[in-house]
C-alpha cells in the first residue's frame, strides 16, 4: 500500500506550545425521516402527552438504510459542512476523530470511512466511544493535540444512529421514545493567539455504573443478577430512573466544578452548550445557577437525544443562528454525560 499522496503526513515534533486553538467551522447532518410522537403511538403503547411530559421530545430523526444513510454517511456530511464553513478542504485535515457508539462495524473505524468519503488525503482517523460524552471528550483530546504542536487542523465529529439499537415495541418504549439519529461536527485549527481554546476541561467515569446503559451481545454481557435474554441482544438496555438520578446529580456539579476550575461565574459564560438528554434536567440546571433561558440552548424537543451528536448539533445551530460567533472571544461551556457512566466538560474561548 502506498503511503504517499497529496496530503502525506510525516513525523511530527511534539512539545510544549503557546499556540491557541480555534473552532473555525461547524456542521451538522440529519436523516431524511422524521419520527413524531404520533408515529410512535401507532407502534407501541404510548402517547404524545406521556412522552412530552417526561422528556420534552416531540420529534426525532431516523436513518433510512435504503437511502444509504448511516453513521459514517451522516458524519461525512456534517464534517463536509464544517469544512465548507471554515473555507477549508479535506486535504487540510491532519486528523479525524469520530465520536460514536454506533460504528459502521467493529473494523474499520467509522472515522476511516469518513476520511474515504471526503477523500481526506492521508489524515489520521480513529473513533472514540464515550457514548453521549463522546464529542466533548473528543474536543478535549483534539484541542490538546493541537495545543502541544503535533497537529494543526483536526475534524471532530459526533455521529450516532441509535435507531439501529432500539426495540420499537411497547417493551422498549422507555428508550425508543428518547433517541434520534444525527451527526454534528467542528473543525479545530491552530491559532497564533494563545488565549483562544480550552479554558477548563474534565473527563470522568464511574465504571461501576456501566450496567445502567449497555448493549448486550452475548450471555456474559448481562449484569450480575440479570437473566440472559437473547431477545435483548443488540438492543440498548437502560435503567431510566438510575440514569435520570445520575444526570440530575452530576450535571449541576459539573457546571460548578468547571466554573471553579476556570475561576469564572455563571454570568461570565456566554452560552451553555449541553447534551440534550431530558428537558427537565436542562431546566433544573438552568434554574439552580440562575442562567437566563437564552444562555442554555435546548433543541431536544425537535431532535431527541442524539447521543454523541447532541452537543455538536447545538453548537452548529447556535453558530448558524449568529448566537455564537467564532473568533469573537465568547466563552462557551460544552457539557455532557452518558453511558459508562461518563461525564465531562469543555469550556472554550472561541
Amino acid at each position: 500500500m502506498s503511503t504517499t499522496g497529496p496530503h502525506s503526513v510525516g513525523p511530527r515534533t511534539v512539545g510544549p506550545s503557546n499556540r491557541g486553538v480555534r473552532i473555525v467551522g461547524t456542521g451538522s447532518a440529519l436523516p431524511s425521516k422524521v419520527v413524531t410522537n404520533q408515529d410512535l403511538e401507532k407502534i407501541m403503547d404510548t402517547s404524545d402527552e406521556w412522552i412530552v411530559q417526561r422528556t420534552g421530545i416531540r420529534t426525532r430523526y431516523r436513518i433510512d438504510r435504503e437511502k444509504g444513510e448511516s453513521t459514517a454517511q451522516l458524519a461525512a456530511a456534517a464534517l463536509k459542512g464544517a469544512l465548507t464553513q471554515a473555507r477549508l478542504t479535506p486535504d487540510d485535515l491532519d486528523l479525524i476523530i469520530c465520536a460514536t457508539m454506533t460504528p459502521e462495524m467493529a473494523c474499520p473505524a467509522s472515522a476511516c470511512m469518513v476520511a474515504e468519503r471526503l477523500k481526506a488525503g492521508r489524515a489520521g482517523a480513529f473513533d472514540l466511544n464515550a457514548a453521549c460524552s463522546g464529542f466533548v471528550f473528543s474536543m478535549n483530546v483534539a484541542h490538546d493535540l493541537i495545543r502541544m504542536g503535533g497537529y494543526r487542523t483536526i475534524g471532530v465529529v459526533g455521529s450516532d444512529c441509535l435507531s439501529t439499537l432500539m426495540d420499537y415495541s411497547t417493551a422498549g418504549r422507555g428508550t425508543a421514545i428518547i433517541f434520534g439519529d444525527a451527526a454534528g461536527a467542528a473543525v479545530l485549527q491552530a491559532a497564533d493567539d494563545p488565549s483562544f481554546g480550552v479554558v477548563a476541561q474534565s473527563m470522568h467515569c464511574a465504571g461501576e455504573g456501566w450496567k445502567e446503559i449497555y448493549v448486550p451481545e452475548c450471555p456474559q454481557d448481562f449484569p450480575p443478577g440479570v437473566a440472559c435474554d437473547p431477545g435483548k441482544y443488540g438492543r440498548v438496555q437502560m435503567n431510566g430512573a438510575g440514569v435520570f438520578k445520575f444526570a440530575v446529580g452530576t450535571f449541576p456539579e459539573l457546571i460548578e466544578q468547571t466554573l471553579t476550575q476556570a475561576g469564572l461565574k455563571p454570568d461570565d459564560i456566554d452560552m451553555f452548550v449541553c447534551h440534550q438528554s431530558n428537558a427537565r434536567i436542562l431546566g433544573a440546571a438552568r434554574e439552580r445557577f440562575g442562567v437566563p433561558e437564552h444562555k442554555l440552548y435546548v433543541n431536544i424537543d425537535r431532535l431527541g437525544n442524539t447521543v454523541a451528536a447532541s452537543v455538536p448539533l447545538c453548537l452548529d445551530e447556535l453558530v448558524r443562528a449568529g448566537r455564537i460567533t467564532l473568533g469573537s472571544g465568547q466563552r462557551i461551556m460544552m457539557l455532557a454525560f452518558g453511558g459508562g457512566l461518563t461525564w465531562g466538560a469543555s469550556l472554550w474561548r472561541v
